[in-house]
């Protein structure tokens, strides 16, 4: 009798408890019906949540506990007047009257609601859609390879050599370019390490390994940013764009065809392309990289944000670009466009290093040593090597007969 009476109070109880869920047509509660249920959480919205559809959270963070304190005297409740759930809202949607000890930039926000759409980005579609750009590369440049093979040195060798680099550039060169490659590895072990070093190194091993590479990321961040000065400073008179580029990319720089040398100066268009490819994507990449060796110090995205929406382009995009975040937000935001311009960075890099190293004959002096042969100048560089000569004449000229 006693199991019987528990089983029909339970029934009673779960039939109550559907009935606060829906209206008299037996549909679901909707928010304004939350007031009958003090403004609880409906079954629909577990249930839609479930369903991964987005639910409206108003209902929850104007619902906070906070600013209705005489409401609540007298009630029960872990925390006197108001629960457990009423201080985790405030907590979330930054109702909370936060009291910290430090005076961190970033201190009073306890939980970062908006970090999840970072989180949920940046272990999917970014590295997903990233490992295509640098594949996809790959796959290109293999492909160049199978069709046109090594580019080699048409003419008949001299075996004189002209002095193409000086030892100051090759530095800058060097710098820029060794920096970049150590920071491509590390951020790449960073972002896709633990698929496959803990199964080899464990996690213990992992962290090690991690560790270092966010070590020598942070440190060579700045040997890359002066090898991004050197450069600029070395080459950025010799890569203004000119008429005789427009001849060289319509013959296709001679990459397609053998015997086919378009004239350039001392960089021909496809260099000054790399050039400023490397100039404006290093100084993006550098300043996000900054923003995130120095956290919460150099909010960069909310002010580029404001100013992108005054022009009317991202609306007419369908975009809605947050100009109000949180410091947590801007550090999101700093990383994952640290790591979308790295993306393109190697892949540019990628292509670049294959051509001047086993893609082409004779390329890889210009950096090593800093002479190459002349038949290579006169057909990759021609006019470049013409003022080279008049030079070397000229000081001949002027210069006393022995």
């Amino acid at each position: 009798m006693f199991r019987l009476l528990i089983a029909l109070l339970f029934t009673i109880g779960l039939a109550q408890a559907t009935v606060a869920q829906t209206n008299e047509a037996g549909e679901p509660a909707t928010t304004n019906e939350r007031a009958s249920t003090g403004g609880a959480t409906t079954l629909e919205d577990i249930q839609a949540r479930q369903r991964g559809e987005k639910v409206d959270n108003t209902y929850r963070s104007e619902n906070t506990g906070q600013g209705n304190v005489e409401g609540l005297l007298g009630q029960f409740g872990p925390s006197g007047v108001s629960s457990d759930s009423d201080v985790y809202r405030a907590l979330r949607f930054g109702s909370a009257d936060v009291t910290v000890s430090s005076r961190g930039p970033a201190d009073s926000v306890l939980i970062q609601d908006g970090g999840i759409w970072w989180w949920e980005f940046r272990t999917g579609p970014l590295r997903e859609y990233g490992g295509y750009i640098i594949a996809g590369m790959l796959a290109i440049i293999v492909l160049f390879f199978l069709i046109r093979g090594k580019i080699r040195i048409d003419g008949e060798k001299t075996g004189r050599t002209v002095l193409r680099f000086t030892s100051f550039e090759r530095f800058g060169h060097w710098l820029f370019a060794g920096s970049f490659i150590v920071l491509a590895i590390t951020g790449l072990l960073t972002l896709y390490g633990r698929d496959f070093l803990i199964p080899i190194f464990g996690k213990e091993g992992f962290a090690t390994i991690a560790q270092g590479c966010k070590w020598l990321h942070n440190n060579l961040a700045w040997a890359f940013m002066l090898g991004l000065i050197i450069i600029t400073v070395n080459w950025i008179a010799h890569n203004i764009p000119n008429r005789t580029d427009l001849k060289w990319l319509a013959a296709g720089g001679g990459l397609f065809s053998k015997n086919s040398h378009p004239p350039a100066k001392k960089f021909n268009a496809g260099q000054k392309i790399i050039f400023w490819a490397c100039i404006l994507l290093g100084v993006s990449i550098s300043l996000s990289g900054l923003s995130l060796l120095f956290p919460f110090e150099l909010p960069m995205f909310a002010k580029t944000f404001s100013v992108a929406n005054a022009t009317g382009i991202p609306q007419a995009l369908g975009l809605n670009l947050p100009v109000q975040m949180s410091p947590q937000e801007e550090m999101q935001y700093a990383q994952v466009w640290h790591v979308m311009v790295a993306y393109v960075f190697i892949a540019i890099i990628i292509a670049h290093i294959y051509l001047g190293s086993v893609g082409m004959e004779g390329a890889f002096d210009a950096m090593g040593t800093g002479e190459v042969e002349e038949q290579w100048a006169r057909e990759h560089h021609s006019l470049w090597l013409e003022e080279v000569q008049e030079k070397e004449a000229g000081k001949a000229a002027a210069s006393p007969a022995e």
